[in-house]
């Protein structure tokens, strides 16, 4: 049967691609954005089958009312995709208040506020399936992106426990951890904060290491997103990207040797 999507920041980048390869699966979408005429060739190509809508996700009372008209849409709401996202890149000492608040706003906060508004709907309907885009890197912090894997990392442990509440109602949710793909993200999506000189050095360093290549293309990943939803017991977590699934076990090994190489310290401690 044709599912419903409701996906947040479909104009661009993995957002795009989960609606094109949703529409070519035969199912219907309902695409947020703030700017949503992007996808106007894709209403053009699939006639009735994708809903327009335009949404800011930091507008909590806006995002409720994109929910009621994507379940009124098509009548129900199988999948919901929380991806709308932004980059804020800079070191922490940089970064104004104003920035930070508006990044969390949106990365943070947003899929809150999505995730709030459409429980209802699948409750009602005794299922669903929600999708919350995260991060490979949400295991821990990295220099000049360290708020984005904040905001990432409060997100995937706040849907750990949305998971354990909702799943009583037959709602389903995966926490994906994205690797690196071309979306956009560190052009149209990124804040850029005013460079400290004190940090230049590491700045030059990590610019050299990150390279000029943007990354694979956001339909590589979208078709492991479509298998995804097929299978009748999602995980809790999918990272998305080999080459980032074998830097997250690598991490997660390097810190659990670190654990241990300071146990004897930990055990002086009843707690």
């Amino acid at each position: 049967m044709s599912r419903v999507w409701f996906i947040t920041g479909a104009s661009r980048g993995l957002g795009r691609a989960f609606t094109e390869a949703a529409l070519q699966a035969g199912d219907r979408v309902v695409g947020a954005a703030r700017n949503v005429e992007p996808l106007a060739d894709l209403a053009q190509r699939h006639p009735g089958d994708l809903v327009r809508l335009p949404l800011d996700v930091t507008d909590r009372a806006a995002v409720f009312a994109a929910a009621e008209q994507a379940a009124a849409a098509f009548g129900r709401l199988d999948i919901v995709v929380n991806n709308a996202g932004a980059m804020l890149l800079g070191m922490l000492e940089e970064a104004t208040e104003e920035q930070i608040r508006a990044h969390f706003d949106v990365n943070l906060f947003g899929a809150i506020w999505v995730t709030q508004a459409v429980l209802p709907y699948l409750r009602a309907q005794g299922g669903g399936h929600i999708l919350q885009i995260t991060t490979m890197g949400t295991g821990g912090g990295f220099p000049m992106v360290g708020l984005y894997g904040a905001g990432k990392s409060a997100l995937d442990s706040v849907s750990d426990a949305v998971a354990m509440e909702a799943e009583q109602f037959g709602v389903k949710l995966t926490i994906v951890q994205m690797g690196g793909y071309d979306t956009g993200l560190f052009t149209t999506g990124t804040t850029m904060t005013t460079p400290d000189p004190h940090y230049q050095e590491l700045r030059d360093k990590l610019i050299e290491m990150w390279g000029d290549e943007p990354g694979p293309a956001p339909d590589t990943a979208a078709s492991v997103i479509m298998e995804l939803v097929d299978l009748p017991e999602p995980p809790r977590r999918l990272i998305v990207g080999a080459a980032s699934y074998d830097m997250v076990q690598q991490d997660l090994q390097d810190r659990v040797e670190k654990y241990r190489a300071w146990e004897h310290l930990s055990r002086k401690a009843p707690g």
